[in-house]
């Protein structure tokens, strides 16, 4: 089954944590849905970083409920070398998209960085052939809420301890690079 992808990304220290949520067409509105419902009045995204701790228990217990997947890609990197490493796990994480026949690849704008991501996408589609069927684009997590399951997980997994055990029910698979 055709599934989309919703990627967004963390750095803890020096490790680079690329986090895909896989989302089926049927779950799409859904998890929207329910993601939306957990704004808080006059909220435009959920963060996890800014989020107290009694609230971030709250919203990974209701979004490890939903019906959906992440995997996870994982890098050492300095300030340096971060560019370099993202573009790493987003040639992986794309390769692992053809492997599922992805109709749609959403990851978080970073604005001017955009650009790297782009020609990543290129250089790893170009070679395979057109029926790929895959389509990419950049936008603010303001704009797509699915984005938000990314951003907990990866967050909950840098944190480690309780935290990685609560959203462990989402991940799917980790992959070092």
């Amino acid at each position: 089954m055709p599934v989309h992808a919703f990627i967004d990304e963390s750095v803890r220290d020096q490790r680079y944590l690329l986090c895909m949520t896989l989302v089926a067409p049927a779950q799409l509105t859904p998890a929207r849905r329910v993601l939306s419902s957990l704004l808080l009045p006059g909220g435009r995204e959920l963060h996890f970083k800014k989020e107290k701790e009694p609230r971030r228990r709250q919203l990974i217990d209701r979004i490890t409920a939903l019906e959906v997947t992440t995997a996870l890609y994982l890098g050492s990197c300095t300030r340096k070398t971060e560019e370099d490493t993202r573009q790493k796990c987003l040639e992986r994480a794309v390769t692992d998209l053809l492997a599922k026949n992805a109709h749609r690849l959403v990851l978080d704008s970073r604005d001017h960085r955009d650009v790297h991501d782009r020609r990543t996408l290129q250089r790893t589609l170009g070679y395979r052939p057109s029926k790929t069927e895959l389509t990419y684009e950049h936008l603010n997590s303001t704009a797509e809420p699915l984005l938000w399951i990314s951003d907990a997980v990866e967050w909950c997994f840098g944190a480690s301890g309780d935290w990685r055990r609560r959203a462990s029910r989402l991940i799917d698979s980790i992959t070092e690079l």
